[in-house]
């Protein structure tokens, strides 16, 4: 079961490790990403964030939507992590069963403009959010659990 999709582009954290999990009460943590997989630097770093007692699974973005829709991962409670919109989006229409989307942390790029206290956003990925939450998906914004559960749309 997903519980809960986040996007934060320094993937996993000890905020994310440690008060998302306990908070959704996950035994897994997926890493969605095209880049982790093969860069053993990355890799190393966010196993080192793992919190003990939660299994960890880094894949692609390919591989996480086959491992989805295989039933593979339907025994964990499942939190997944990507690095930016576009991957959750990509996730969220391959896997109808996620309907939740947290946004918890994307830098100031080029092109972006800020809309929260960590949460910078290009029109593009704007775009995305209004698809995504016109779909029935629910995007908010939030850094921990503990945070005012703000809706993606009503930061435009």
């Amino acid at each position: 079961m997903i519980k809960l999709v986040r996007v934060d582009h320094r993937l996993l954290h000890g905020q994310v490790a440690f008060s998302w999990t306990q908070s959704l009460g996950v035994d897994c943590i997926l890493i969605a990403n095209d880049d982790v997989p093969q860069n053993d630097i990355r890799k190393t770093t966010i196993k080192l964030a793992k919190p003990a007692g939660v299994k960890l699974v880094i894949k692609t973005i390919e591989d996480s939507i086959s491992a989805l829709q295989s039933g593979v991962t339907d025994k964990y409670k499942l939190f997944i992590v990507v690095e930016s919109v576009a991957d959750a989006y990509k996730l969220a229409k391959a896997c109808p069963e996620i309907n939740h989307i947290n946004l918890g942390g994307m830098k100031v790029r080029e092109g972006t403009r800020n809309i929260s206290k960590a949460i910078n956003i290009t029109p593009d990925e704007e775009q995305l959010v209004k698809e995504l939450v016109n779909e029935g998906v629910d995007v908010e914004i939030r850094q921990v659990p503990n945070d005012k559960k703000v809706a993606a749309l009503d930061a435009f």
